[in-house]
This record gives C-alpha cells, sequence and structure tokens, in this order.
C-alpha cells in the first residue's frame, strides 16, 4: 500500500466492534452508520461519522477529529488536532490497515470498561 493509494474520499461501509474474545458485535453507532473519511496528499485527514439512517429525535452519536496523517508501512498514523474528545488532542492513533478491491480497513484498539476492544470499520472509496 502506498501513500497515494489512500487518497481521497471514503464512504463507511461497516463499524464493528470486537470484544476481548473476539466476539463480534454491533459498533458505537449502530447497524448502519454514516461516515466519511478524506485523505489529502498534503498529509490532512478528516473523519466524521455518525449514527444512520434516522436515528430519531435524540441527539445524534457522532465521532470525528481531524489532523495529519501518515503511513506507516501498513499501520495508518494519525496525528489529532480537532476532536470532541479531550483525551484524543495532540495524540496518535494508529490504525492497521488493508486496502483491497476500492475497499480500506481499518482496525483501531479501544477499552470499554476497562477491558480492550478491537474495532474494525470498513470504507468504499468515493468515485466521484
Amino acid at each position: 500500500m502506498r501513500a497515494d493509494d489512500l487518497v481521497g474520499v471514503w464512504h463507511l461501509v461497516s463499524f464493528r466492534e470486537l470484544d476481548g474474545a473476539g466476539t463480534p458485535g454491533v459498533g458505537p453507532l449502530g447497524d448502519a452508520p454514516r461516515g466519511r473519511l478524506v485523505y489529502t496528499r498534503d498529509g490532512h485527514v478528516s473523519v466524521h461519522m455518525m449514527r444512520g439512517p434516522d436515528p430519531g429525535p435524540v441527539p445524534v452519536p457522532y465521532m470525528g477529529y481531524a489532523g495529519t496523517w501518515r503511513l506507516d508501512g501498513s499501520r495508518i498514523v494519525h496525528r489529532i488536532e480537532v476532536t470532541p474528545r479531550h483525551d484524543w488532542i495532540d495524540t496518535e492513533q494508529t490504525r492497521e490497515a488493508t486496502l483491497a478491491g476500492g475497499r480500506l480497513t481499518l482496525h483501531a484498539r479501544t477499552r470499554v470498561d476497562g477491558v480492550e476492544h478491537r474495532r474494525v470499520l470498513v470504507w468504499r472509496r468515493d468515485r466521484a
């Protein structure tokens, strides 16, 4: 995978979460999340994700950040500059990445109630 392979706009296809035992489950944004991921050639990244298609009258769960990115082998490193998560500001988040057939799969690790979980996000390249 080369950096040029990632440049562009990506649409979120799925967001799944695997618990500590590896059992897959629905991610934090439900069964049909919506999202956009943008990688620019000059090294900027922007990620926006929310529950979809109609979360009802309650506030829409939203996840997002912006900053810079770089490729490190088969891993993508996001340096986060802007986010509603105060604990992520000025941190680097590393994503294991695979690219096949116009789909980018990113693997992230997080802690839920003190237990490590693995999140798997699948993105489809925007051809527009």
